[in-house]
């Protein structure tokens, strides 16, 4: 561990080392601090999962050492980081040795260095055009797997390179990594086999929403909240994160010399042994490689490829490009710290350092009040960050956030930015404590937290910030689908005092909306017709619309299937409400108190008047098709249909959509990247898992 002045000096030496990089003669005379500076960020990264530079930074200097040292191998010590491969301090788990050591890639960040790479290849071999294949490099964690006689026997993290922590237990709770593998038929009867841990985009979303739900802190990217699963003591937090893994090397093999196999002559190139991964079943990158002849290939492919990395399911960093025969692989050999046959590009850092220079604390439709970062506007990702959510009370300890603070900032994909963590070592003195406020920001009123939950609530509906959510919330596509009617109106009608909640909405005087810059009579025209066409929205759009805690678009259709009228939850009991599919206690709980508050009921009476239905006209209706009676539920990604679609489809053929897995559910419809909702339903027996095209099947069967 590093006390606060070691690390001040360190983060100190840092910041000199970083500003003269191209300093050589600088760095000879503090050589032993800038083996320091870079164990300490070695510490942070690979033991504290709490970098304090970006992997961009951290190459810089690792480049600087090596460059010294080549040039004076005198001064190297057993101990540089160059003559070894990173640390790994943690003694919670076994530690067990690799069969091969664990090498790290040396890192390449534009065309030239790629081009260098290439030459060298070529002079240590003696050809004229060298075959690559070229693969993403993968966000994630590290690890090594062992299979012997086609079982899993053993699974570790990277740790130093040379052993690392036996994390067998909690590998076998990653789906995608098989418990017993055909390598048999390639005549293999033991093999290692290196890898990547990751969190796709989706199941990244999906944890935090859950996280959300318990009332916890959601986590910050995916790539640290793979890493720390690896190390968690319970194997059922590991399966709850639905991981995913990526296998990508092969770095031994012994041969059943009792069972030859002819496909053991395959085994020549890479891109072979990626393709004898994907035939036994573990995810290789073998859709994602490519094979090209020649450096420029190489170049070409990569920044092509970066400008559609987005488009992933899961986060890369970069691509790595590798000598495609093995023969020529050991012909090149390696350093004490990479192979000489392959090398990372890595794109644009996706991280920034900025100064946090301010909170702003917003209030939702639902009355949480949301602490708001604003920083200095740093650009990322390819856009300019000036603003971010950190969530609640707890989030703000836990990050440990000061305004004044330098924080380092983070923009994964299409994942809103996060900040990642604080720079306590760099405060200078005059950083200010971020204070929750006990009083409503808008309104005023004493903030309520709920016991189990994080979040502080303004408990007053009558407070404006709610007001205006939920006016924004009812007029929004997924609720009334009040066209012409966004949150720019909302807000616009509102500060012009021309609506004050949502019956006004209703009762909108349209003469002194003319007055208003912008509206002429056919945009006036076309709000007024959207606003009377919203008066026959079914029950369930109305349901929602209302904004009712916990209760989503799935949970409305449940509710207004329920009922005759939507009076008729006035006297439902919390065990009533809870005997509906998709009602847990929260639900219940949240649906009575709403039509136990009278203001509640009078907004309802109001809206009946004005020509709202709150009959449920659909309740009489006889159901048919070839799907009447069956529960759904859909899950990933569809080939073709979005999850909306198929829902209305299902429903148009008499199906019933339901929110949760159950064992009320009789068809789950899974796409690419189901998540926890498939891993559950796989326990259930009744469940039928099927795909998008049997589903399409189902709906054209004929009804009996």
């Amino acid at each position: 561990m590093y006390t606060s002045q070691e690390i001040k000096i360190l983060q100190d030496y840092t910041t000199k080392f970083k500003l003269h990089l191209q300093d050589v003669e600088n760095a000879i005379k503090h050589i032993d601090e800038l083996r320091s500076v870079l164990r300490f960020h070695e510490y942070r990264y690979y033991i504290s999962n709490n970098p304090l530079i970006s992997d961009y930074e951290y190459d810089q200097l690792f480049k600087l050492l090596e460059t010294v040292e080549k040039d004076h191998p005198d001064l190297i010590t057993k101990d540089s980081p160059t003559q070894r491969v990173g640390s790994s301090l943690n003694e919670s788990f076994v530690t067990v040795q690799h069969l091969v050591p664990m090498l790290s890639l040396d890192n390449s960040y534009n065309a030239a260095d790629l081009e260098d790479f290439d030459r060298k290849a070529r002079e240590a071999s003696g050809l004229s055009e060298i075959e690559y294949c070229i693969e993403p490099k993968f966000d994630g964690a590290s690890i090594s797997l062992i299979y012997e006689n086609d079982l899993l026997t053993r699974a570790a993290t990277r740790g130093d390179g040379v052993e690392g922590d036996d994390i067998t237990t909690n590998i076998k709770q990653i789906r995608s990594i098989p418990l017993s593998a055909a390598f048999s038929k390639y005549g293999i009867q033991q093999i290692e086999i290196r890898g990547e841990i990751i969190m796709s985009k989706i199941s990244f979303v999906q944890y935090n929403e859950w996280l959300e739900e318990q009332g916890l802190s959601p986590v910050a990217n995916p790539r640290n909240t793979a890493a720390g699963s690896l190390r968690i003591k319970d194997p059922k937090e590991v399966g709850r994160r639905n991981l995913d893994a990526f296998l990508y090397h092969v770095s031994y093999f012994t041969k059943n010399k009792n069972a030859e196999s002819p496909l053991s002559n395959s085994l020549e190139t890479h891109s072979n042994q990626l393709s004898m991964l994907w035939d036994c079943g573990l995810r290789s990158p073998e859709k994602e490689k490519k094979v090209v002849a020649g450096i420029q290939q190489v170049i070409d492919y990569i920044q092509n490829f970066e400008s559609t990395r987005d488009d992933l399911p899961y986060e890369i960093d970069g691509m790595v490009v590798k000598v495609n025969d093995i023969a020529l692989q050991e012909k090149l050999g390696m350093t004490s710290h990479h192979p000489r046959w392959a090398i990372a590009f890595k794109f644009k850092a996706r991280q920034a350092t900025t100064k946090l220079i301010g909170i702003e604390f917003q209030v939702g439709r639902t009355g949480a009040v949301t602490p708001v970062a604003k920083l200095e506007p740093v650009h990322l990702g390819g856009v300019t960050v000036s603003s971010i959510s950190i969530h609640n009370e707890d989030y703000i300890k836990e990050k440990d956030l000061k305004v004044g603070d330098t924080v380092l900032i983070e923009r994964a994909g299409d994942v809103i930015p996060q900040i990642v963590n604080s720079r306590p070592e760099l405060r200078k003195g005059n950083e200010q404590n971020i204070e929750f406020p006990k009083h409503c920001p808008i309104c005023k009123s004493t903030l309520f937290k709920e016991q189990d939950e994080a979040v502080w609530r303004c408990v007053n509906i009558e407070c404006e910030a709610q007001v205006i959510e939920k006016i924004i919330h009812f007029v929004s596509k997924d609720a009334m689908d009040i066209k012409s009617f966004g949150e720019a109106n909302v807000r616009k009608f509102y500060e012009a005092g021309l609506l004050k909640d949502i019956p006004g909405v209703y009762q909108l005087q349209f003469d002194e909306i003319s007055k208003l810059e912008g509206f002429g009579k056919k945009s006036i025209d076309n709000l007024q017709t959207a606003i009377e066409s919203s008066k026959s929205q079914p029950l369930h759009r109305l349901i929602y619309g209302l904004g009712i805690r916990f209760v989503g678009e799935t949970t409305a259709k449940t509710l207004a299937n329920s009922i005759e009228h939507l009076f008729d939850f006035k006297n439902k009991t919390e065990e009533e409400l809870q005997q509906l599919e998709d009602v847990g206690i929260k639900v219940a709980k949240s649906i009575q108190h709403f039509f136990s508050n009278h203001q509640n009921i009078q907004m309802l009476e109001q809206l009946e008047q004005l020509g709202l239905q709150l009959k449920n006209t659909k309740k009489e209706v006889v159901v048919s098709g070839g799907l009447a009676g069956q529960t759904f539920l859909f899950t990933g990604t569809l080939p073709t249909l979005k999850r909306n679609e198929a829902e209305v489809m299902a429903e148009a053929n008499g199906g019933i959509i339901v929110s949760g897995v159950s064992a009320k559910l009789n068809y789950l419809v899974v796409g690419e990247d189901a998540g926890s909702k498939l891993e559950k339903a796989k326990k259930i027996n009744t469940v039928k898992i099927i795909s998008e095209a049997e589903f399409l099947k189902l709906i054209q069967q004929p009804s009996e």
